[in-house]
């Protein structure tokens, strides 16, 4: 399997494949593959092929991303979890069903949408802290102060484990409903039954004192 750090780590060039002779493993500027050359090549495992694929589709995958998450360091993170999928997921790619273009298209909404998730557990978490702060230590604008203080974590240490883990795992891993029931093994309902009821607890402990004298 090609290195990660040789493919598309932020910030870095894919350095060209090359043969035992030493030469470019892939053509010239002059002879450059077709879509479909590349898809074949890809699926098969070549290496110089999806150094291709990215240079050829890196920009459209980065900005679809920005356009819809309106964040660059986000977008950075998209683009390459969709030719991290790319590679990792080749062996599914089928000609007959369309382009390789319209196929990382498609790989590149479902990672859009799960940064779009992972932003809303986030506010959630946010939200329900934030609640039992006093209007003047709201740190509205600092969700990672929030985040951070001792009392979030000392309500969520107190939730059922079941519930606990779920809400660790989707919070602060930021792993889909989807990708929690993998992890555990446990149905996916079951699951969203964990976080709705943990999330649920997790407010009302969180929520100030009202009481009257």
């Amino acid at each position: 399997m090609i290195p990660y750090s040789t493919t598309v780590a932020r910030g870095t060039t894919v350095p060209p494949a090359r043969t035992s002779a030493g030469a470019p493993a892939w053509p010239s500027a002059e002879e450059p593959l077709t879509d479909e050359e590349l898809g074949r090549g890809l699926v098969a495992g070549d290496d110089a092929c999806l150094a291709a694929v990215h240079r050829r589709w890196s920009g459209l995958v980065h900005t679809l991303a920005w356009r819809t998450l309106g964040d660059a360091k986000e977008a950075e993170d998209v683009t390459q979890q969709v030719f991290l999928g790319v590679w990792r997921g080749r062996a599914g790619y089928r000609p007959e069903r369309g382009t390789v273009a319209g196929w990382i298209v498609g790989i590149t909404r479902r990672r859009i949408a799960d940064a779009l998730a992972a932003r809303t557990r986030r506010g959630e978490l946010v939200a329900a802290a934030g609640a039992a702060l006093p209007p003047d230590e709201s740190a509205a604008g600092r969700p990672e102060a929030v985040l951070e203080r001792v009392f979030v974590r000392r309500e969520l240490a107190r939730l059922p484990a079941a519930q606990q883990r779920v809400l660790r795992l989707a919070y602060f891993e930021d792993l889909t409903q989807t990708q929690i029931a993998e992890r555990t093994g446990w149905p996916l309902g079951t699951v969203k039954s964990h976080v709705r009821r943990g999330l649920h607890q997790l407010r009302r402990n969180l929520r100030p004192e009202t009481g009257t004298e």
